[in-house]
Order: C-alpha cells, then structure tokens, then sequence
C-alpha cells in the first residue's frame, strides 16, 4: 500500500477517534448490561455517560440512556431521550442530515481497510420500530392513551416506509450480484452459524422489522379510546404476524361482541425479558483469483450474533396467587436474525469486493517482494460493525386480564428469589409494564 494512501488513512482514523467512532462499543455496553444485571441502574447510566463524553451524542447513546432511564422509573427523562432519537431517525430517513466528511470517508473506508464501523450509525430497521413502541409502553405506564397513539402512529408509518425502502434496496443487490456473477451464499461460508439464520423460528418472521406485540399494544390502545374500527386492524396484522395464537385470536372477535359494562378493569400485563442479542465479527476465509493468476485467501469479517443467556425464559406469572399464562408476541432475536438473515446478500456483495480488492494488494506485494510470497492476505482488515441498541428487551410476553380496581400482587415465580409486586389498577383499560433482567424484576414506573 503506498505510503501516502496509509498515512492519510491513519490521520483520519485519529481524527475520526476524536469523534468516538474508535471506542469498543461491545466491550463497553457489555459492562453497562452487567450492572443493569446486579440491578444497579445508577451504574449503568455512569457507564453510558463516561464512554460518551462527547457534546455530539450520537443514536445509540440517545437509545440506551432512554432505556436505562425508563428501567430507573425517569419516565419523563427517558422519554426525553428517546425524542432525541426519534427526531435523529426522521432526519436520517428524510436524509437531512448527512455529514460530506463522513460520508466520503465512507466511500475510502468502505473497501475494507478500516471497516464499515466508521460508518454513520442509522439504527436497525427493527431498533426504529421497537423505539416507538417503547415510547408508547413509557405513556401507557401514566395512563396517556391519547401520547401513546401518537408514537403507535408513528411506528405504523415507519413500517410503510422501511417496506418501500428494503424491497427497492433487495432488488438492487440481487440485480447487482446477477450482473457480477455472484452466486456466494451464506450456506457456503466456511465456519459461519448458518443453523442461527434458518432455524425455525427466524424463517417463520414476515420480515425482520414488524413485531406482532407492537400491532396488538396498537390494537388494545385503540379499543381502550373507543376506536375499535381502528383497533382491529392491529390486531389482525398481528395475527398475520403471529398466526395461531388464541391471545390475539380473541382480542379480534372481542371486537365484535358488546363492550363490557362491569366495573372491572381491562388490563393488560407487559412482561419484557433479556437484553438484544450481541453482535460479534467472524472471519470467514475467502479464496478469490486475482488478474495474474494468483490465488489469495482472505479471511474476510462477517458478523455473527450472540444471544443473551442472563435471563431465564419466563412462561407465566402470578396475579393475586393464581398463575395466569404469558404469549410471547415478540423476540429481538428472532428480529435482528431475520434482519442479518435479510441483508447477507448485501453483506456478501461488499465482502466479495472487499475480499478482491485486499487480495490484489496482497498479488502486487507478492510480486514485489517474491521471496516473501504469501497465500494468505497479510495486509489490515477491520471487524465488522458490532454496534446495536444492547439494552433493548429481547423478549416481550403479555397476558390480558379482567380485574377489580384496587391494589393486586404480581409474582414472577420462574426469578430466583423474586418477591411479591404490589400494583394499584384504577382506569377501566391499564397497562402494567414489568422488566426483568437477570434476576432484577422492574416495575414501571417503579
């Protein structure tokens, strides 16, 4: 590599550095999830702070700070922050804002010598989603029907245009690996968890960015403000996503029935579990040919992800010492699987260029130095981007029950050394939201 081209890429990285786009981001939101895991919430937000001491915050930090605000019980602060993320995501999709800088560097670091962490971070198309839908669960939990139908509109509207977006965006990536001849699929990469990809439940999502839970929250919230002509449409798209499930099953044909006139309350019980799955880089070896005949082996990052094993699954939960049945309506990793699921094409194509073009390097420094030959790329390549929203609940489980206002007792019985939650319902439609990470049980607002 020339000297010059070398040079000018290590002054960007240190000017890039300056910026925070060199910090670990696994390493520091792995030891911000373990003290949200011993349950000190006060030393995860130091955490968050002191890895991002920068004036310019960027989207994630606006998304994990709303969340472990939200798990403090700063509700008005937490949704603060998620604004702030929200507004950040509508200029990105509106592409108002847009750094040149950033963007050329991009284009030079997009060949693979640094990587494309160095990439303005735009959140997953799952992350936009599950963020409105936070926001909405953050109204719900003060009883503000009327704020949590806004944020719910919002999600519905970045649904609409996340589609329009991903169908062009596929379409061109599979027309561009036609026209270079590119027939690589993940199933051919040598050491790389295909099984995580095609299991089961991955395969069976619509897609990587709707959630079932998030069209029946929208469901229920309509019902709860009398627009029930609005109410089943969530509902019956979350069956579409969901099919087979009763919970949902009877939330739709309820629509049709009367509406209940006994003072009791409609109350629906919001279990979220676990933190969003890991992303690691792999290298994955990739032999490519160069002009003169050379065959170079690069061993090429590809990212993998992790699940979060801190928190065990939960099935059901007491109300009053009657254990009622929990449906999980939605799973981040099935989400953001499908989502890596979705986009390795796109993956590959810029692995295969990347792969050529550090295999070419490695030809012509073979050429130049022949007693020194190699088979093998010797050059520098970055891992992959392993950003993502890392507090955001993996596991979201509901149940829906008729109760008598007044004060009641929740019992998360499959926690260890869980304790009793005492809780007041007083509205005829209500909204108890519960987290629980590790061991540590939530109520929010607490």
């Amino acid at each position: 590599m020339p000297s010059r081209l070398l040079l000018t890429l290590l002054c960007c990285a240190l000017l890039l550095g300056g910026c925070g786009l060199l910090h670990n981001y696994d390493q520091e939101l792995q030891a911000t999830n373990e003290q949200l895991i011993s349950g000190n919430v006060d030393g995860a937000l130091q955490l968050l702070e002191r890895h991002n001491p920068w004036d310019d915050k960027d989207l994630l930090y606006s998304l994990e700070k709303g969340e472990l605000l939200r798990l403090k019980g700063d509700l008005s602060r937490s949704q603060d922050a998620w604004r702030t993320a929200d507004q950040q995501v509508s200029q990105y999709e509106e592409g108002t804002q847009v750094s040149t800088t950033l963007k050329n560097l991009g284009q030079l670091f997009g060949i693979g010598i640094i990587g494309d962490k160095f990439h303005r971070y735009e959140g997953y198309d799952y992350e936009k989603v599950m963020l409105t839908t936070q926001m909405a669960l953050n109204q719900l939990a003060q009883n503000d029907f009327d704020g949590a139908r806004v944020d719910i509109k919002k999600s519905h509207e970045r649904e609409a245009l996340i589609a329009t977006q991903r169908d062009k965006q596929y379409l061109e990536i599979e027309d561009q690996a036609k026209a270079k001849g590119i027939k690589l699929r993940y199933k051919d990469l040598q050491g790389y968890p295909v099984t995580t990809l095609d299991s089961p439940q991955v395969i069976a999502l619509k897609n990587g960015y709707q959630s079932a839970f998030s069209h029946y929250l929208a469901g229920f919230v309509y019902e709860a403000l009398g627009e029930r002509d609005l109410a089943a449409p969530g509902y019956r798209q979350a069956i579409e996503l969901r099919p087979n499930t009763p919970l949902l099953e009877k939330a739709l044909s309820n629509l049709g029935k009367p509406a209940d006139t006994s003072p009791d309350s409609d109350v629906l019980i919001v279990v979220q579990t676990g933190l969003a799955p890991a992303l690691v880089s792999l290298r994955v070896p990739i032999q490519v040919q160069t002009e003169d005949g050379q065959v170079i082996t690069v061993n090429q990052p590809f990212p993998v992800l992790v699940a979060d094993k801190s928190t065990a699954s939960l099935k059901q939960i007491s109300v009053d010492g009657k254990p009622q049945a929990l449906t999980l309506l939605n799973s981040t990793t099935h989400m953001s699987l499908r989502t890596l699921h979705d986009d390795m094409p796109a993956i590959i194509n810029f692995a295969l260029g990347t792969a050529r073009f550090n295999a070419g390097l490695q030809a012509k420094e073979n050429k130049r130095k022949p007693d020194k030959a190699s088979s093998v790329y010797q050059g520098f390549t970055s891992d992959s981007d392993t950003r993502t929203w890392r507090t955001l609940p993996d596991n979201t489980l509901v149940v829906r029950l008729r109760l008598k206002p007044g004060a009641h007792k929740l019992l998360l019985s499959g926690v260890k050394g869980a304790v009793p939650v005492s809780l007041n319902i007083g509205h005829p439609f209500q909204v108890v939201s519960l987290r629980v990470i590790g061991n540590q049980v939530f109520l929010l607002p607490g």
